[in-house]
């Protein structure tokens, strides 16, 4: 059994690091600062260090020099993780035995990958694909599933939450569980009940504060099988989901003199602490550049809906560099006509416009079961507004202004799954 010593003051980081290292069946040892850290290392002689770069009582520099002053301890290998550190300082305990540095948020994937080179063995990770993310907005934990169910993700996201409800300082928080492009099956039961209790057990939420949004009648029937999660609600529209977790109604179609509104409440907030978030959900290789818009090919048909010029030239100008068609239309009513015969693989739509105003075509389209990802593009950020769309299938939400790299990052995320 190999020994891991990991060294780092966040008892939430100590916590995360050494469940995933005792999973993979590492016998582990805890430094709660610089000194023990020491301590610890004459003591144990570890196969490997994991430790922070910021420390107390014995910096990392004065650590790395006591490690290389001691036969027993001057060759174990160390990986160091910091979330702010600038390149002088990386520099600096470069001449040591450093193997890895990580910037915080670490990824859990990079971590394991570069534990089982630097001890030449092999650990068994996860690989289903599956995307977690979380955020918190007006007290309320929005956890989004997409693509599948991953063990290593769900037990992340233990961490995450804890996280979340510190930084924000949640008293009585509220959940919101999103599930999208997810086909799932009884086979999936283990997972999605170790989901569940992550959520229920962690985030600090009642389970009448905590809403299911998904389509799957699976999910549904498991939730209410379940006695544990009994009171969860599973809805199939974001409208209701909002309604029960904000106590009010949030539906109502845009009031055209109202121009002075709020932030989007899908946005994230600034947490009320001053720290950075240190847990990250994606793994290695989930990066937006992994994926390019020239993997989808030259055929791909995009529709601009906004009788603003301006925003017509602004999409026009973000995919010039690729062979896609941009058709751009100056109101809802030419679309909605032109619609019936073309197919459009993504859709930019205006919510202010004149003839036909962005919820009628929105409302046209579902009466056509036209199913096609739209991108809402708008100056109006209301909460109710941004639901009304959001009830209707709309893929995202972008407040204007906007600029060319926002409305590509969005529309690759949007097309990847799709395509």
């Amino acid at each position: 059994m190999k020994k891991v010593l990991v060294i780092d003051e966040s008892p939430l980081m100590r916590d995360f690091l050494c469940q995933k290292l005792e999973e993979h069946g590492f016998e582990l040892v805890v430094g709660v600062n610089g000194l023990d850290g020491s301590v610890k290392a004459r003591q144990q002689t570890p196969d490997l260090i994991i430790m922070e770069y910021y420390l107390s009582r014995l910096s990392s520099v004065e650590l790395l020099e006591k490690l290389r002053s001691d036969p027993n301890t001057a060759n174990i290998p160390v990986i160091m993780a910091s979330s702010k550190v600038d390149r002088e300082k990386v520099l600096q305990v470069a001449k040591f035995n450093i193997r890895k540095f990580f910037f915080k948020p670490i990824k859990v994937d990079a971590v394991l990958k570069s534990v089982a080179e630097i001890l030449n063995i092999t650990l068994d990770i996860d690989a289903t694909p599956c995307i977690i993310e979380a955020h918190v907005n007006e007290d309320v934990i929005f956890v989004e599933i997409a693509q599948g169910l991953n063990k290593e993700k769900i037990q992340l996201l233990k961490y995450k939450i804890k996280e979340l409800v510190d930084l924000y300082e949640l008293q009585n928080p509220k959940v919101l569980m999103m599930f999208s492009n997810l086909e799932i099956d009884s086979a999936d039961s283990f997972k999605l009940s170790a989901l569940l209790q992550v959520v229920t057990e962690h985030s600090g939420a009642k389970n009448r504060a905590i809403k299911i949004l998904t389509n799957s009648d699976f999910i549904g029937k498991y939730v209410r099988s379940r006695n544990e999660f009994s009171d969860i609600e599973v809805v199939d529209s974001l409208q209701r989901a909002m309604d029960g977790l904000m106590g009010r109604k949030s539906g109502s179609f845009v009031d055209s003199q109202n121009k002075t509104v709020q932030h989007d409440f899908l946005q994230t907030r600034a947490p009320k602490k001053e720290k950075e978030e240190s847990i990250h959900l994606r793994f290695e290789g989930e990066r937006e550049d992994m994926f390019s818009l020239s993997d989808l090919g030259d055929d791909i048909e995009i529709a601009i809906v906004d009788d603003d010029i301006v925003m017509q030239e602004l999409v026009r100008t973000t995919f010039s560099d690729t062979n896609f068609g941009v058709t751009a239309y100056e109101n809802g009513r030419e679309f909605v006509e032109d619609a019936r015969e073309r197919e459009y693989d993504l859709v930019f739509l205006d919510l202010m416009m004149p003839e036909m105003d962005g919820f009628a075509v929105l409302a046209a389209l579902k009466e056509q079961k036209r199913d096609v990802p739209i991108i809402v593009l708008s100056a109006l950020s209301k909460r109710d507004t941004v639901v009304k769309a959001m009830a209707f299938g709309v893929k995202s939400y972008m407040i204007k202004p906007l600029k060319p790299e926002g409305i590509l990052k969005k529309s690759i995320e949007i097309l990847k799954l799709k395509f």
